[in-house]
């Protein structure tokens, strides 16, 4: 196969692209593939072969187009990185590599794929996905996101389009050197076929997919008659030949290719001889996989199952047939599924169902429903119970707030809140739960809300394994219950309020001691500058310099902190004192939070830890204007654990409604760190 290549290629001197041990293994292989086929059917399956191990090389089939020697230069890289690299180690390295690629793509290579027993999970976060309003994602967000979809094991990670713009084709030349072996072998090159007019090798932008490296490309072609002829206003048989030219042209280099066929069943619906034509011209061009798109989001779960049917029984024994829903109906997952159901092998969708418009199927839903309800075979099933972390890393790196709602990773997926039902749950999980939350890395919650009854106060005593006997236990959940419905009916909300609750139920033991008392405060806001638009331009920023070069502090609020706390930091004696602390910050809650910290983290050193990450506030009454009573809810981490909790307050007194919320996010950091009981020195 490298001489063949030799011969091919003339000027170009293979072996010096090519490391050792791979040219070992080509020969090795060539030698056993000769044995069974013809020449050039067997330098082209060598190829495969390698690509099939997460490599990319030169073919050595008896035409070579134009833009060859950019390939094998791309090639050369990817190689280089993970053999040449590391040498004395290259046959471990090898075999590693081999393993991954045979875990992604083994069941691709083997033959067509049917649902719903097998499933491939295909990943367009990273292309469809960041088409979203309000989504933008770096270089380098796109590189952790990669290496995490790696590590949750979706088998195709379709991350860009590097003909289009400049990020993408950053992140497949970055990939080379920062990406390990695994994850590039996933990656997915996405661009479409060639424009009308010229030949495939002459495609500027199917050259970026050859040149990316990426071991697999997905293009996107028209399958719908009038958006053939009225959009792009192309040719029907035009059509046809540009699918069949770029697919073609791209298995020759040997690189696998999958087409998304667009508006596919709207096509479908439209005219169905000339959709069936697209996927017989994509077929025949050697497409491993023929994706139908639900490019608009209007298809129907029967449409989709009648559709798919008929395709699958079409072309299901000569490629894989895949499905991309968009969620314009709601109906993105439900398709999805359905899909499967039919006999569709490959499903692409994103994480939480970020994409264009409303979205498109959600990944986070599909894989926990086909491996718990449907019991398909994935290769991410082992990593299952990672998938709620997958979600909220996705969210966090993208800065959005996570959708408590969501089905499976949301934090409201196993939240009771009806007394009837925690009181069924308490007998049976499997009573108001379709599975087990920890299956997918998600948690039961009981809420405690005025519509809880008693068994939901009960829960969460249990949960914090009190010492008290049951009577006592019950007799206090009852003043709990009330007291919450009381408090609710002023105004709080404690369903996202845990730590209220908790801090709530521990007040009312006698085993339970505060570990620090506020014992008055101060907050002012000062400014001398009445223009509102002037002064909010200089609070965005911290400081500003003037020209001498001396600091203007633009802090305007300074509050004062007066507290009892423990005098030893350890907590082995029971003395106290009171510590007057003063600090400033860009605004009264702001100060008072600095005020308290400072003054509580000499006597709790662990709350150097503690951030504020997420203050709401909310006007409940607007019709008493400025005399409403305003909620507040304050969210706090720490970031030595990643723990997170959230408290509530009400007051017609903005800063006293956020000082109490303030006050018990300390509190409730610190429950299980003080040891001494002081507070009967308080009273």
């Amino acid at each position: 196969a490298i001489a063949t290549a030799i011969l091919l290629l003339g000027s170009v001197h293979v072996e010096s692209f090519i490391p050792s041990a791979v040219r070992t293994r080509t020969a090795i292989i060539s030698s056993s593939l000769h044995e069974q086929r013809p020449d050039n059917e067997a330098i082209t399956e060598t190829s495969r072969s390698m690509i099939s191990d997460g490599e990319a090389i030169n073919d050595g089939s008896t035409t070579v187009p134009e833009g060859t020697s950019s390939r094998a230069a791309a090639a050369d890289k990817w190689i280089k990185q993970d053999f040449e690299s590391q040498s004395s180690t290259t046959t471990s390295v090898l075999s590693a590599n081999q393993e991954y690629a045979q875990k992604t793509q083994q069941l691709l290579n083997n033959g067509p794929i049917r649902g719903p027993t097998n499933v491939i999970v295909y990943d367009t976060t990273l292309r469809d996905g960041t088409q979203m309003e309000s989504i933008s994602v770096s270089c380098a967000d796109k590189l952790k996101i990669s290496q995490r979809l790696s590590a949750f094991n979706v088998d195709y990670i379709e991350a860009g389009w590097p003909g289009s713009n400049p990020k993408d084709e950053e992140f497949f030349h970055r990939a080379q050197t920062e990406l390990d072996a695994n994850t590039k072998s996933k990656l997915v090159a996405f661009g479409s076929t060639r424009r009308k007019g010229i030949q495939a090798k002459d495609d500027a932008q199917i050259q970026k997919l050859v040149e990316c490296g990426a071991p697999t490309v997905c293009i996107v072609a028209k399958a719908h008659l009038w958006q053939v002829t009225d959009i792009i206003r192309a040719n029907p048989d035009e059509n046809l030949e540009m699918i069949s030219d770029s697919v073609s042209y791209l298995t020759s280099l040997g690189i696998d290719v999958m087409v998304d066929l667009e508006h596919f069943f709207d096509g479908f619906k439209f005219d169905k001889e000339y959709t069936l034509k697209c996927c017989d011209a994509a077929v025949k061009a050697g497409a491993k996989v023929l994706v139908m798109c639900d490019t608009n989001g209007g298809s129907m779960p029967w449409e989709v199952d009648e559709i798919t049917k008929e395709t699958v029984e079409k072309f299901g024994n000569a490629a894989t047939i895949g499905i991309h829903c968009h969620n314009d109906c709601g109906l993105a997952v439900a398709n999805s599924l359905t899909g499967a159901k039919a006999g569709v092998g490959l499903i692409q969708g994103t994480v939480n169902g970020i994409g264009e418009r409303t979205g498109n199927a959600d990944l986070c839903s599909i894989v926990p429903s086909l491996a718990l309800h449907v019991d398909s075979k994935m290769t991410c099933n082992d990593n299952l119970d990672e998938i709620t972390s997958l979600s909220r890393y996705l969210d966090e790196t993208l800065n959005r707030t996570p959708d408590r709602g969501a089905p499976f990773v949301g934090t409201s997926a196993f939240a009771h809140k009806g007394g009837l039902h925690v009181a069924a749950l308490e007998r049976s999980p499997d009573s108001y739960q379709h599975v087990d939350p920890s299956k997918v890395g998600n948690k039961l919650r009981v809420l405690i809300s005025e519509l809880s009854g008693r068994q939901n106060i009960l829960g969460k005593m249990k949960k914090l394994d009190m010492d008290v006997d049951e009577n006592t236990v019950a007799e206090r959940s009852l003043v709990i219950l009330e007291r919450v419905k009381k408090l609710e009916s002023m105004g709080y909300t404690f369903e996202g309020a845990d730590a209220s609750v908790e801090l709530m139920i521990l007040h009312s033991t006698q085993n339970y001691c505060i570990p620090f008392r506020v014992l008055d405060y101060t907050a002012q806001v000062y400014d001398t500058n009445v223009d509102s638009a002037s002064r909010v331009m200089s609070k965005m920023e911290n400081d500003k310099s003037t020209s001498e070069g001396a600091v203007i502090k633009t802090n305007l609020a300074r509050a004062t902190v007066n507290v009892r706390v423990l005098d030893d930091p350890n907590h082995e004696e029971d003395d106290f004192l009171d510590r007057l602390e003063v600090a400033e910050g860009n605004g009264p809650v702001d100060a008072l939070a600095n005020a308290l910290k400072k003054a509580l983290v000499p006597s709790h050193p662990a709350l150097e830890s503690l951030q504020l990450i997420d203050y709401k506030v909310r006007i409940l009454d607007p019709a008493a204007a400025t005399a409403a009573a305003t909620r507040v809810m304050i969210e706090f981490k720490d970031v030595c654990t990643d723990e997170q909790w959230t408290t509530v307050s009400v007051d017609r007194n903005i800063i006293s409604a956020s000082l109490n919320a303030l006050v018990d996010g300390f509190e409730y950091a610190l429950k299980g760190v003080v040891t001494g009981c002081f507070i009967d020195d308080f009273e």
